[in-house]
């Protein structure tokens, strides 16, 4: 077969979870109530941070940054899926597939480098209490919040941007709901040695380095802590950085998931499920776990919801 450029391919095919049309209602209620939860949990935290003056800290300034990444990060592939269900139609444009690879990549980047950020900042806070608003100053947090917008789209861009070289000639066929830039690799007939060095050079950057900056960061948090010799003392401090320690782990475990049953299966149910763990599951847990654990936040959301209250009567 002759292989046919990327730019005459009118679209690809995003086959889903399920050809069976009994189930299309189901799947549709369910990821929209998911992807619903996500943005009214995630805009609650945005709301609470910006409102309450208690929480014009570092932290929460990092937190309510990881809540609007999350909306986006969500938002870049559950609206065109349930539209996809909704419709029937299981067509993802040429560029419509582009743009899609662009944006996940630029924020779930910047969902990692921001878990870094707020780590560092756990770290300081911690282990240099004397000095943590000196270091953490308000020029500091914009400068690494900035910083990590730039180095996303920075990383983001050569791996979309390859991707105009290749070209495909067979099935348009992605088995995925959204398009996933390893299952639009496999589709090209191409060579794609340079691709995949792109990727995995990325991967070092922007996953290896950042994962080992905040395994650093907790080893000398939980160093410091141990070295604490009061009780109460070593329980607000652990509290201080255990929500950002469970997302970590959801985060990188969920991450780690995917490779591991894309390493270990060649099922793409099993990859597929294990994708949307990651760009929705863990982006909908988020909220639950920082107003769950957290008391601040907690008091910041009973104090919005009363403004609320007091406002509509």
């Amino acid at each position: 077969m002759v292989p046919r450029n990327l730019t005459h391919v009118s679209g690809f095919l995003l086959l889903g979870f399920s050809e069976e049309t009994d189930l299309q209602p189901i799947i549709f209620g369910l990821f929209l109530s998911m992807y619903l939860i996500t943005v009214f949990g995630n805009l609650l935290i945005i709301l609470a941070v910006s409102s309450d003056s208690h929480l014009h800290t570092p932290m929460y300034f990092f937190l309510s940054n990881l809540s609007f990444v999350d909306i986006c990060f969500t938002s870049t592939t559950i609206p065109k899926m349930l539209w996809n269900i909704q419709t029937q139609n299981k067509v993802i444009t040429y560029e419509g597939c582009i743009t899609q690879v662009f944006f996940f990549i630029v924020f779930g980047c910047l969902d990692n480098l921001l878990l870094t950020v707020m780590a560092y900042d756990r770290f300081v806070a911690i282990c240099h209490p004397l000095h943590y608003m000196v270091i953490m100053n308000p020029r500091v947090c914009r400068l690494l919040a900035l910083g990590s917008w730039c180095l996303s789209v920075t990383g983001s861009l050569p791996e979309t941007l390859t991707i105009l070289r290749l070209s495909f000639c067979r099935s348009m066929k992605i088995p995925h709901s959204f398009c996933d830039l390893p299952e639009v690799l496999k589709l090209a007939c191409s060579d794609t040695l340079i691709n995949n060095t792109v990727v995995y050079f990325v991967t070092i950057i922007l996953g290896v380095f950042p994962l080992s900056g905040i395994l650093f960061s907790y080893s000398k948090i939980f160093s410091s802590i141990l070295r604490i010799s009061s009780v109460r003392s070593k329980y607000k401090a652990f509290s201080t950085c255990g929500s950002h320690f469970s997302v970590v782990s959801l985060f990188y475990g969920t991450g780690l998931g995917i490779y591991l049953s894309s390493a270990v299966t060649s099922s793409s149910m099993t990859s597929l499920v294990a994708s949307m763990m990651y760009t929705i599951v863990t982006p909908m847990l988020n909220p639950f776990i920082y107003s769950l654990r957290n008391r601040d936040m907690k008091g910041a959301l009973v104090r919005l919801n009363d403004i609320y209250f007091i406002a509509d009567t």
